[in-house]
Protein backbone atom coordinates (compact mmCIF):
# COMPACT_ATOMS: atom_id res chain seq x y z
CA UNK A 1 0.00 0.00 0.00
CA UNK A 2 1.18 3.57 -0.63
CA UNK A 3 2.43 5.74 2.21
CA UNK A 4 -0.33 8.25 3.15
CA UNK A 5 0.13 11.76 1.78
CA UNK A 6 -0.73 15.00 3.57
CA UNK A 7 -4.46 15.57 3.34
CA UNK A 8 -5.20 11.83 3.18
CA UNK A 9 -5.26 10.72 6.83
CA UNK A 10 -8.98 9.98 7.01
CA UNK A 11 -9.61 9.07 3.42
CA UNK A 12 -11.28 5.87 2.17
CA UNK A 13 -9.03 2.83 1.86
CA UNK A 14 -8.86 1.64 -1.75
CA UNK A 15 -9.74 -1.94 -2.60
CA UNK A 16 -6.57 -2.03 -4.67
CA UNK A 17 -3.89 0.25 -6.08
CA UNK A 18 -1.93 0.00 -9.30
CA UNK A 19 0.35 1.95 -11.59
CA UNK A 20 -0.86 2.62 -15.12
CA UNK A 21 1.90 3.21 -17.66
CA UNK A 22 1.33 6.15 -19.99
CA UNK A 23 2.45 6.46 -23.61
CA UNK A 24 5.79 8.06 -22.68
CA UNK A 25 6.47 5.53 -19.92
CA UNK A 26 5.28 7.78 -17.08
CA UNK A 27 3.73 5.88 -14.19
CA UNK A 28 0.31 7.00 -13.01
CA UNK A 29 -0.93 6.06 -9.54
CA UNK A 30 -4.46 4.62 -9.64
CA UNK A 31 -6.84 3.66 -6.86
CA UNK A 32 -9.87 1.40 -7.31
CA UNK A 33 -12.60 1.57 -4.67
CA UNK A 34 -15.74 -0.53 -4.34
CA UNK A 35 -16.72 -3.90 -5.70
CA UNK A 36 -15.52 -5.48 -8.93
CA UNK A 37 -18.33 -5.71 -11.46
CA UNK A 38 -20.19 -2.65 -10.19
CA UNK A 39 -20.88 0.29 -12.56
CA UNK A 40 -17.66 2.25 -13.05
CA UNK A 41 -16.91 5.91 -12.33
CA UNK A 42 -13.54 7.49 -13.17
CA UNK A 43 -12.47 10.64 -11.30
CA UNK A 44 -9.79 13.04 -12.57
CA UNK A 45 -8.63 15.82 -10.21
CA UNK A 46 -7.36 19.30 -10.94
CA UNK A 47 -4.15 21.31 -10.71
CA UNK A 48 -2.29 21.04 -7.36
CA UNK A 49 -4.68 18.37 -6.04
CA UNK A 50 -4.62 14.57 -5.68
CA UNK A 51 -7.05 11.68 -5.35
CA UNK A 52 -7.88 12.81 -1.82
CA UNK A 53 -9.78 15.70 -3.39
CA UNK A 54 -12.52 13.17 -4.28
CA UNK A 55 -12.82 11.54 -0.83
CA UNK A 56 -16.46 12.54 -0.33
CA UNK A 57 -17.46 11.19 -3.74
CA UNK A 58 -15.48 7.98 -3.19
CA UNK A 59 -17.10 7.32 0.21
CA UNK A 60 -20.60 7.71 -1.22
CA UNK A 61 -20.23 6.14 -4.65
CA UNK A 62 -18.09 3.13 -3.69
CA UNK A 63 -21.06 1.65 -1.83
CA UNK A 64 -22.59 0.59 -5.15
CA UNK A 65 -20.09 1.65 -7.83
CA UNK A 66 -16.53 0.82 -8.75
CA UNK A 67 -14.76 4.15 -8.31
CA UNK A 68 -11.45 4.70 -10.09
CA UNK A 69 -9.40 7.73 -9.08
CA UNK A 70 -5.89 8.61 -10.21
CA UNK A 71 -3.18 11.15 -9.49
CA UNK A 72 -2.31 13.38 -12.43
CA UNK A 73 1.38 13.12 -13.33
CA UNK A 74 3.52 14.98 -10.80
CA UNK A 75 0.70 15.05 -8.26
CA UNK A 76 0.08 12.81 -5.26
CA UNK A 77 2.05 9.59 -5.72
CA UNK A 78 2.36 9.81 -9.50
CA UNK A 79 6.04 10.64 -10.11
CA UNK A 80 7.17 13.93 -11.57
CA UNK A 81 8.48 13.99 -15.13
CA UNK A 82 10.84 16.17 -17.15
CA UNK A 83 9.70 19.64 -18.27
CA UNK A 84 8.65 18.35 -21.71
CA UNK A 85 6.27 15.86 -20.09
CA UNK A 86 3.74 18.46 -18.93
CA UNK A 87 1.34 19.00 -21.83
CA UNK A 88 -2.34 18.61 -22.61
CA UNK A 89 -1.32 15.73 -24.88
CA UNK A 90 0.16 14.02 -21.81
CA UNK A 91 -3.09 14.56 -19.89
CA UNK A 92 -4.94 12.68 -22.62
CA UNK A 93 -2.29 9.93 -22.73
CA UNK A 94 -2.54 9.42 -18.98
CA UNK A 95 -6.33 9.20 -19.02
CA UNK A 96 -6.21 6.61 -21.79
CA UNK A 97 -3.66 4.60 -19.82
CA UNK A 98 -5.88 4.64 -16.72
CA UNK A 99 -8.95 3.57 -18.69
CA UNK A 100 -7.04 0.72 -20.36
CA UNK A 101 -5.63 -0.47 -17.03
CA UNK A 102 -8.91 -0.50 -15.12
CA UNK A 103 -11.76 -1.18 -17.57
CA UNK A 104 -12.51 -4.18 -19.73
CA UNK A 105 -12.51 -3.68 -23.53
CA UNK A 106 -15.71 -1.86 -24.44
CA UNK A 107 -16.72 -1.32 -20.81
CA UNK A 108 -18.44 2.01 -20.23
CA UNK A 109 -17.90 4.37 -17.32
CA UNK A 110 -18.92 7.81 -16.14
CA UNK A 111 -15.95 10.19 -16.34
CA UNK A 112 -15.86 13.19 -13.99
CA UNK A 113 -13.14 15.81 -14.13
CA UNK A 114 -12.56 18.85 -11.94
CA UNK A 115 -10.67 21.87 -13.32
CA UNK A 116 -7.55 20.40 -15.01
CA UNK A 117 -9.32 17.04 -14.78
CA UNK A 118 -12.08 18.45 -16.95
CA UNK A 119 -9.48 19.82 -19.31
CA UNK A 120 -8.14 16.27 -19.48
CA UNK A 121 -11.48 15.12 -20.91
CA UNK A 122 -11.39 17.92 -23.49
CA UNK A 123 -7.80 17.07 -24.43
CA UNK A 124 -8.80 13.42 -24.91
CA UNK A 125 -12.01 14.17 -26.82
CA UNK A 126 -10.82 12.55 -30.05
CA UNK A 127 -8.95 9.68 -28.40
CA UNK A 128 -10.05 6.12 -29.04
CA UNK A 129 -9.86 5.27 -25.34
CA UNK A 130 -12.26 7.99 -24.28
CA UNK A 131 -14.74 7.23 -27.05
CA UNK A 132 -14.61 3.52 -26.23
CA UNK A 133 -15.17 3.91 -22.50
CA UNK A 134 -17.03 7.17 -21.80
CA UNK A 135 -20.77 6.67 -21.35
CA UNK A 136 -21.20 10.24 -20.11
CA UNK A 137 -18.99 12.99 -18.69
CA UNK A 138 -19.24 15.55 -15.90
CA UNK A 139 -17.10 18.67 -16.18
CA UNK A 140 -16.72 20.47 -12.83
CA UNK A 141 -15.43 24.03 -12.48
CA UNK A 142 -13.30 24.12 -15.59
CA UNK A 143 -12.47 26.12 -18.69
CA UNK A 144 -11.17 25.51 -22.19
CA UNK A 145 -9.18 28.67 -22.98
CA UNK A 146 -8.39 32.25 -21.88
CA UNK A 147 -7.92 31.15 -18.27
CA UNK A 148 -5.60 33.95 -17.18
CA UNK A 149 -7.48 36.64 -19.11
CA UNK A 150 -10.79 35.78 -17.45
CA UNK A 151 -9.67 34.71 -13.97
CA UNK A 152 -10.77 37.06 -11.19
CA UNK A 153 -8.24 36.10 -8.53
CA UNK A 154 -6.55 39.50 -8.80
CA UNK A 155 -9.22 42.00 -7.64
CA UNK A 156 -8.78 44.67 -10.29
CA UNK A 157 -10.49 45.51 -13.57
CA UNK A 158 -9.98 43.10 -16.47
CA UNK A 159 -7.14 44.09 -18.75
CA UNK A 160 -3.45 43.68 -19.51
CA UNK A 161 -2.29 44.36 -15.94
CA UNK A 162 -4.64 41.81 -14.38
CA UNK A 163 -3.63 39.24 -16.99
CA UNK A 164 0.10 39.78 -16.27
CA UNK A 165 -0.43 39.47 -12.53
CA UNK A 166 -2.54 36.34 -12.92
CA UNK A 167 0.10 34.79 -15.18
CA UNK A 168 2.73 35.51 -12.50
CA UNK A 169 0.59 33.78 -9.85
CA UNK A 170 0.01 30.69 -11.99
CA UNK A 171 3.70 30.46 -12.83
CA UNK A 172 5.09 31.20 -9.37
CA UNK A 173 8.08 29.05 -8.39
CA UNK A 174 7.95 29.89 -4.68
CA UNK A 175 7.18 26.98 -2.33
CA UNK A 176 3.79 27.12 -0.64
CA UNK A 177 5.21 26.07 2.70
CA UNK A 178 3.16 24.75 5.63
CA UNK A 179 -0.54 25.46 6.01
CA UNK A 180 -1.06 28.49 8.24
CA UNK A 181 -4.08 30.63 9.15
CA UNK A 182 -2.93 33.19 6.55
CA UNK A 183 -2.46 30.60 3.80
CA UNK A 184 -5.93 29.21 4.53
CA UNK A 185 -7.43 32.67 4.12
CA UNK A 186 -5.57 33.23 0.85
CA UNK A 187 -6.61 29.84 -0.52
CA UNK A 188 -10.23 30.37 0.51
CA UNK A 189 -10.33 33.77 -1.20
CA UNK A 190 -8.76 32.48 -4.41
CA UNK A 191 -10.49 29.12 -4.77
CA UNK A 192 -13.60 28.82 -2.59
CA UNK A 193 -16.87 30.59 -1.89
CA UNK A 194 -17.11 33.06 1.01
CA UNK A 195 -19.40 30.72 2.96
CA UNK A 196 -17.19 27.63 2.74
CA UNK A 197 -16.97 25.72 6.01
CA UNK A 198 -13.62 25.88 7.84
CA UNK A 199 -13.11 22.10 7.70
CA UNK A 200 -13.54 22.12 3.93
CA UNK A 201 -11.13 25.03 3.57
CA UNK A 202 -8.62 23.09 5.68
CA UNK A 203 -9.09 19.98 3.51
CA UNK A 204 -8.34 21.94 0.34
CA UNK A 205 -5.39 23.74 1.92
CA UNK A 206 -3.72 20.50 3.05
CA UNK A 207 -4.18 18.95 -0.40
CA UNK A 208 -2.94 21.97 -2.36
CA UNK A 209 0.07 22.55 -0.10
CA UNK A 210 1.10 18.91 -0.57
CA UNK A 211 1.61 19.43 -4.31
CA UNK A 212 5.34 19.44 -5.23
CA UNK A 213 6.67 22.77 -6.47
CA UNK A 214 8.10 21.61 -9.82
CA UNK A 215 4.90 20.08 -11.28
CA UNK A 216 2.83 22.92 -9.84
CA UNK A 217 5.03 25.38 -11.73
CA UNK A 218 5.07 23.31 -14.95
CA UNK A 219 1.33 22.74 -15.05
CA UNK A 220 0.73 26.41 -14.23
CA UNK A 221 2.46 27.36 -17.47
CA UNK A 222 0.39 24.82 -19.42
CA UNK A 223 -2.81 26.32 -18.02
CA UNK A 224 -1.68 29.84 -18.85
CA UNK A 225 -1.49 28.95 -22.55
CA UNK A 226 -4.47 26.58 -22.64
CA UNK A 227 -6.61 26.32 -25.77
CA UNK A 228 -8.93 23.33 -25.84
CA UNK A 229 -11.93 24.84 -27.56
CA UNK A 230 -11.66 22.32 -30.39
CA UNK A 231 -11.68 19.57 -27.79
CA UNK A 232 -15.00 20.85 -26.43
CA UNK A 233 -16.52 20.68 -29.90
CA UNK A 234 -15.19 17.12 -30.34
CA UNK A 235 -16.49 15.81 -27.00
CA UNK A 236 -19.23 13.75 -28.62
CA UNK A 237 -20.63 11.97 -25.58
CA UNK A 238 -23.41 13.20 -23.26
CA UNK A 239 -21.75 15.81 -21.05
CA UNK A 240 -23.02 17.77 -18.05
CA UNK A 241 -21.34 20.88 -16.64
CA UNK A 242 -21.33 22.14 -13.06
CA UNK A 243 -19.82 25.37 -11.70
CA UNK A 244 -19.88 27.69 -8.70
CA UNK A 245 -21.19 31.20 -9.23
CA UNK A 246 -18.32 32.68 -7.16
CA UNK A 247 -15.53 30.80 -8.94
CA UNK A 248 -12.60 33.19 -9.36
CA UNK A 249 -10.24 30.77 -11.12
CA UNK A 250 -12.64 29.61 -13.86
CA UNK A 251 -15.58 32.04 -13.64
CA UNK A 252 -19.03 30.80 -14.74
CA UNK A 253 -18.59 32.35 -18.19
CA UNK A 254 -16.30 29.41 -18.99
CA UNK A 255 -18.92 26.85 -17.96
CA UNK A 256 -21.64 28.61 -19.94
CA UNK A 257 -19.47 28.70 -23.06
CA UNK A 258 -18.57 25.03 -22.72
CA UNK A 259 -22.19 23.96 -22.17
CA UNK A 260 -23.24 25.92 -25.26
CA UNK A 261 -20.49 24.46 -27.46
CA UNK A 262 -20.80 20.79 -26.50
CA UNK A 263 -22.24 18.57 -29.25
CA UNK A 264 -24.30 16.57 -26.71
CA UNK A 265 -24.78 18.96 -23.81
CA UNK A 266 -26.79 17.87 -20.78
CA UNK A 267 -26.88 21.42 -19.51
CA UNK A 268 -25.20 23.53 -16.86
CA UNK A 269 -25.81 23.46 -13.11
CA UNK A 270 -24.70 26.66 -11.36
CA UNK A 271 -24.17 26.35 -7.60
CA UNK A 272 -24.97 29.66 -5.94
CA UNK A 273 -22.30 31.11 -3.67
CA UNK A 274 -19.72 28.41 -4.33
CA UNK A 275 -16.21 28.80 -5.64
CA UNK A 276 -13.83 26.69 -7.70
CA UNK A 277 -13.51 23.65 -5.41
CA UNK A 278 -17.03 22.34 -5.99
CA UNK A 279 -16.43 18.61 -5.21
CA UNK A 280 -15.21 19.63 -1.73
CA UNK A 281 -17.44 22.68 -1.22
CA UNK A 282 -20.65 20.95 -2.36
CA UNK A 283 -19.92 17.21 -2.27
CA UNK A 284 -23.58 16.21 -2.15
CA UNK A 285 -24.41 18.17 -5.32
CA UNK A 286 -21.45 16.83 -7.28
CA UNK A 287 -22.01 13.25 -6.13
CA UNK A 288 -25.71 13.49 -6.98
CA UNK A 289 -24.87 14.63 -10.50
CA UNK A 290 -22.46 11.71 -10.98
CA UNK A 291 -25.13 9.31 -9.70
CA UNK A 292 -27.67 10.83 -12.06
CA UNK A 293 -25.35 10.22 -15.01
CA UNK A 294 -24.61 6.67 -13.87
CA UNK A 295 -28.31 5.89 -13.54
CA UNK A 296 -29.09 7.32 -16.94
CA UNK A 297 -26.14 6.11 -18.99
CA UNK A 298 -24.63 2.97 -17.45
CA UNK A 299 -26.13 -0.52 -17.76
CA UNK A 300 -26.78 -2.37 -14.52
CA UNK A 301 -24.12 -4.98 -13.77
CA UNK A 302 -24.15 -7.82 -11.27
CA UNK A 303 -21.18 -8.53 -9.02
CA UNK A 304 -19.70 -10.92 -11.60
CA UNK A 305 -19.63 -8.10 -14.13
CA UNK A 306 -22.55 -9.40 -16.21
CA UNK A 307 -24.74 -6.67 -17.60
CA UNK A 308 -28.33 -6.70 -16.44
CA UNK A 309 -31.42 -5.01 -17.71
CA UNK A 310 -33.28 -2.27 -15.92
CA UNK A 311 -36.80 -3.21 -14.90
CA UNK A 312 -39.42 -1.64 -17.07
CA UNK A 313 -41.96 0.54 -15.30
CA UNK A 314 -45.49 -0.18 -16.40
Amino acid sequence: MSRPLPGRSTRPVPARELMAVSADGSRIHVEVHGQDGAPAVVLSHGWTCNTGFWDAQIRDLAVDHRVIAYDQRGHGTSPSVGPAGYTTHALADDLEAVLAATLEPGEKAILAGHSMGGMTMMAAARRTGLREHAAAILLCSTGSSRLIAEARVVPIRAGALRTRLTRAILGARAPLGPVTPLSRRVLKYATMGPGSAPDRVDTCARIVHACPRAPRFAWGHVLAELDLEEGVRELRVPTAVIAGTEDRLTPPAHARAIAAALPDSLGLTELAGLGHMTPVEAPEAVTAKIRELATGYLPLRDTAGVEGKEEEVA
